[in-house]
C-alpha cells in the first residue's frame, strides 16, 4: 500500500473519529447543561454561567484543533495523491 494513500486514511478516520466525539460532547452538553454546569462549578468553585461559558470555550477551542491537526493535513494528501 502506497504510504501517502495510508496517511490519508489514517487522517480520514482521525478527522471522522475527533468530529463524532465533539459533536457527542455537543449534543450531551446541550442536553444536561444544567446538571454539566453545576457540577464543573462545584468542582472548580467558579459560578455556574463561567462554568458553561468555559466548557463551550474548550469545545470550540477542540473542533479548531481538529480542523488544524487532522483535516488540514487530510486534505493536503489528498491533494498530493491527486497530483
Amino acid at each position: 500500500m502506497n504510504s501517502i494513500q495510508t496517511l490519508t486514511t489514517f487522517f480520514g478516520w482521525c478527522t471522522v473519529l475527533d468530529a463524532g466525539l465533539v459533536f457527542l460532547a455537543l449534543v450531551l452538553f446541550s442536553i444536561f447543561h444544567d446538571g454539566i454546569g453545576t457540577l464543573t462549578a462545584k468542582m472548580f468553585g467558579v459560578t455556574n454561567e463561567e462554568a458553561k461559558a468555559t466548557l463551550l470555550r474548550t469545545f470550540m477551542q477542540f473542533r479548531i484543533a481538529i480542523a488544524v491537526l487532522t483535516l488540514v493535513p487530510y486534505v493536503a494528501l489528498k491533494i498530493m495523491a491527486e497530483a
